[in-house]
């Protein structure tokens, strides 16, 4: 299991209460305005806490949207390591096929890009962050980890990042709202690529 979020070390008792005033306090008001109208002085002087000691609890805006999003990245990861099947490896001693897992991965991906895809987006916005996360690490080595497990042929760490490419929230929101492409379509899309890459075909 990856965090999302910046890493917590010990901390006093004061410092885990402004943890929690401020991420309880930026929930409500993206709940109230939305994620883009979410900045760290409005988010500081909603929680009563100075704007320097937010920083310092986590550094930066966009780490700030990834320790919002640790809780329900952590369980997307439970999901797809030990959930149940198709997403999961089931546990009922059966295995699974690779390749439907990874479909299901796809599709389970997207329906969390429609429940937070604003929050994921913002999260993302940072060239360090973006590339680097440990969700996006841990998305990385499960892609990968299928494709091998379904013998796909090709280059597996360019097929990984291609695949990658088309779950990033930035992407998949504009095209649900900007292109009027409908998650079904992106779904079945998904799948078709997937079944399309891990085909070995006759020379």
């Amino acid at each position: 299991m990856l965090p999302v979020g910046p890493p917590v070390e010990a901390e006093r008792a004061d410092a885990a209460r402004n943890r929690a005033t401020i991420l309880a306090t930026a929930r409500r008001l993206i709940d109230l305005n939305g994620v883009d109208a979410l900045t760290m002085d409005e988010l500081a002087r909603e929680a009563g806490i100075g704007k320097g000691t937010v920083f310092r609890r986590f550094g930066s805006r966009a780490m700030l949207m990834q320790s919002l999003l640790n809780e329900t990245e952590l369980a997307f990861q439970r999901s797809f390591l030990s959930g149940p099947a198709p997403l999961g490896p089931d546990g009922t001693g059966h295995d699974v096929e690779p390749v439907e897992r990874l479909i299901a991965f796809g599709r389970a991906r997207l329906l969390l890009v429609t429940l937070q895809g604003d929050l994921l987006r913002a999260a993302e916005e940072s060239g360090s962050l973006r590339y680097s996360s440990p969700a996006r690490v841990a998305t990385a080595m499960h892609i990968s980890m299928l494709l091998r497990a379904a013998h796909a042929p090709g280059d597996i760490p360019v097929l990984t990042f291609n695949l990658m490419s088309t779950l990033e929230a930035p992407l998949v929101l504009h095209e649900v709202r900007d292109q009027s492409v409908s998650m079904e379509r992106l779904a079945d899309g998904w799948e078709h690529l997937v079944r399309q890459v891990t085909t070995r075909r006759n020379d």
